[in-house]
C-alpha cells in the first residue's frame, strides 16, 4: 500500500534524553508504520548529540555557516535532503525538551534554505498528565513553527497519560503513532 504522499524520506529528531523512554516509544510506532508503507525514515538521537546553543550571534544571517562547530551540522543536512521532519519530545514543564528546542532554535542559520524546501512535519509528544491543559502549548508552539517555517502538518500524536514505559505501552497513543506513520 502506497501512502498519499508517495515514498519519502523523513527525518525524526527524537529529543528525548531516555533512548528506551515514552515519546521515543511512540516515535518507534511511528516509524514501525512509515516503513512498512515504504519510506526512508532517518532516526537522528538529539538529545545525545554535540549541541550548543543559538546565541544570537547573526554570524550565519539565517542563510549561512554557524559560528558553532557541533552536530548541527549532521541535523542540517540530514533535513535539507528529506522530505518530511517528525518533532519527537517528552513534555517538560508543558513544553518541548530543551534539547528539541535547542535543534529548532538552531534552524535559524539555515531558515531560509529549510523554509524553501516546503517539508511535511509531525509531532509526536509524551506527558506524564492526562489533563486537558498538559498539551495546548506544545501543540501551538509546534503549530507556529510549521506556519513559519512553510512546514505542511500531517498530524500530532499528544500522547498524554504516557509517564511511563508501562503507561505508554498499554495507551491507545502506540496506534494512533502507528497510524499516522502508516497514513503518509
Amino acid at each position: 500500500m502506497k501512502g498519499v504522499f508517495g515514498k519519502m524520506k523523513i527525518v525524526v529528531l527524537e529529543g528525548s534524553p531516555h533512548k528506551k523512554g515514552s515519546s521515543n516509544m511512540l516515535a518507534e510506532q511511528f516509524v514501525k508504520g512509515a516503513k512498512e508503507t515504504g519510506h526512508n525514515v532517518e532516526i537522528l538521537h538529539v538529545a545525545h548529540m554535540d549541541m550548543h546553543p543559538c546565541i544570537g550571534c547573526d554570524h550565519c544571517g539565517m542563510n549561512g555557516e554557524c559560528v558553532h562547530r557541533d552536530d548541527n551540522r549532521i541535523i542540517r543536512d540530514a533535513l535539507l535532503g528529506s522530505d518530511m521532519v517528525v518533532f519527537v519530545t517528552p513534555i517538560y514543564y508543558f513544553g518541548m525538551s530543551a534539547q528539541l528546542k535547542m535543534v529548532i532554535d538552531r534552524f535559524y542559520s539555515y531558515t531560509m534554505k529549510l523554509s524553501a524546501k516546503h517539508l511535511k512535519a509531525a509531532l509526536i509528544t509524551a506527558a506524564w498528565d492526562s489533563n486537558d491543559d498538559v498539551m495546548p502549548y506544545t501543540a501551538e508552539h509546534y503549530k507556529k513553527l510549521c506556519r513559519y517555517m512553510n512546514f505542511e502538518n500531517c498530524g500530532m500524536v499528544l500522547g498524554t497519560g504516557c509517564g511511563s514505559p508501562s503507561m505508554t505501552r498499554g495507551s491507545r497513543h502506540m496506534d494512533t503513532a502507528y497510524r499516522l506513520g502508516k497514513s503518509l
